[in-house]
């Protein structure tokens, strides 16, 4: 009992910093209290990240209240956290926006039905993909062979009437938008080496060793610049790419 006793009284004794040998000590047992963490806020919208930021704008307007820090993380990530807690050694993600992006299987070779349904739902339009799909929506199957003359180029013969076939060379490089980023931001342009096989079978290769990823993150924050402009100028919202 006397022990306990002289134990309960130890512990009421305020800790003393202790300097020795270049770091900092207490002489008693500590127990660091941390702020609770709320779980993160997941969408899918760039929309849902500005509407968020606006409408919490009153609760932010006390003079020294933190920035809350806009990080585009990819092309298809953006997340929404407040500045660092040194004291508790984190930084709590608010929201994080994670684009919903059809799947494609890039150098996998689809069948002709297969690559004309994905070219026609999974990419916007450009000039290449009506080339493209005018070449495999009138393909036959049977005839696609690479050329000798260079190794690189490829014809195939297409249907051009109700009962004529025609050789016709496969283009290449293609430019093509595929939907890889969010819907509210324009799709970045890449090139892409469309190949064929025998039985009409397609693929694309990429060609442009990642550079839309850039394209597509300077997309997202000129999309946040504009929509954010009073946040960003008042201080109460700091972008980085």
């Amino acid at each position: 009992m006397i022990k306990s006793a002289l134990e309960y009284i130890v512990g009421l004794k305020k800790a003393n910093e202790i300097h020795f040998n270049g770091g900092t000590f207490v002489d008693k047992n500590m127990i660091q209290l941390k702020t609770p963490k709320f779980p993160t806020l997941e969408v899918n919208t760039l929309e849902s990240v500005v509407g968020y930021l606006k409408n919490i704008k009153d609760e932010r307007m006390d003079e020294g209240f933190p920035p809350t820090i806009v990080h585009i993380v990819d092309a298809t990530t953006v997340e929404l956290k407040n500045v660092a807690a040194p004291e508790e050694g984190r930084r709590d993600c608010m929201v994080r926006a994670k684009a919903e992006v059809p799947d494609f299987l890039y150098g996998e070779f689809y069948d002709a039905e297969a690559f004309n349904i994905a070219m026609q739902s999974k990419f916007t339009d450009t000039e290449d993909k009506g080339t493209i799909l005018q070449v495999v929506g009138n393909l036959k199957e049977d005839a696609v062979r690479t050329m000798t003359d260079d190794g690189v180029s490829q014809v195939t013969a297409v249907r051009t009437g109700v009962a004529t076939v025609a050789d016709v060379k496969v283009p290449n490089p293609v430019v093509l938008r595929p939907f890889r980023t969010f819907i509210e931001v324009e799709q970045p342009e890449s090139k892409f080496i469309f190949r064929m096989r025998e039985g009409g079978k397609c693929a694309l290769f990429e060609a442009d060793g990642g550079a839309w990823k850039l394209e597509a993150k300077r997309n997202i924050l000129n999309f946040l610049k504009e929509n954010l402009q009073e946040e960003i100028e008042s201080g109460r919202v700091v972008l980085i790419a």
